[in-house]
């Protein structure tokens, strides 16, 4: 049965309203980015940012999720990378560079001298307007996420990825199941209703 046009607007209203507030929100606390709130809840449900964490944000531009870290760590390192260029934070260190580069990679272990309790990533493929690659994309960048975590995290760290609901969300799970004792998915409240993103969060690597 077909969904009528009065179904539809409500319905598109409903996802408009949904986003208005948390964007409303985030410009009120003075947050870059509506998804400082995904982070905010995905640390509500798990409780892996403390004062004293170490964390590196990947993908950080425009800052959302850097904001809530520096909020939340006060004695912690905290390191956040992007391709693109981030307006400072307190608080934090910023590395302008690709992290799946050698350089870059050999930059945060010299860092965190291998101290890293979590890694956060909310980094996204650019669309294409082809949702089915764009997932795809996205999710290779998860699978990556996960394979840097085997060297660059402590024993007892914790990844928290973005990852779509796709063709190959299956493959990626198991991925991370293989280095990860307790794997896990949450899918925030201030996350795109008719999105399929959600959130891995991993800890406690096999190898320990």
């Amino acid at each position: 049965m077909k969904k009528s046009k009065r179904t539809k607007k409500s319905n598109s209203w409903r996802i408009k309203q949904h986003r208005d507030q948390f964007f409303k929100k985030s410009k009120a606390l003075g947050y870059r980015s509506r998804a400082s709130f995904k982070l905010i809840e995905i640390n509500k449900k798990f409780k892996f940012i403390k004062n004293k964490t170490n964390l590196l944000d990947l993908g950080s531009c425009p800052g959302g999720w850097s904001q809530v870290a520096s909020e939340l760590i006060k004695t912690g390192k905290i390191m956040s990378i992007d391709i693109k260029d981030m307006k400072p934070i307190k608080n934090l260190k910023f590395i302008k560079g690709d992290i799946f580069e050698d350089e870059i990679k050999d930059v945060v272990i010299s860092y965190f001298k291998s101290n890293l309790d979590v890694i956060v990533s909310d980094m996204a493929a650019d669309t294409t307007g082809n949702k089915s690659l764009d997932s795809i994309r996205t999710n290779q960048l998860c699978a990556e996420v996960i394979n840097l975590s085997k060297n660059t995290l402590k024993p007892k760290g914790v990844l928290v990825s973005k990852i779509f609901m796709g063709e190959d969300f299956i493959e990626v799970k198991n991925l991370a199941k293989s280095v990860f004792k307790k794997v896990n998915f949450f899918k925030p409240e201030s996350s795109r209703k008719e999105s399929k993103e959600t959130y891995l969060h991993c800890e406690i690597l096999k190898s320990l």
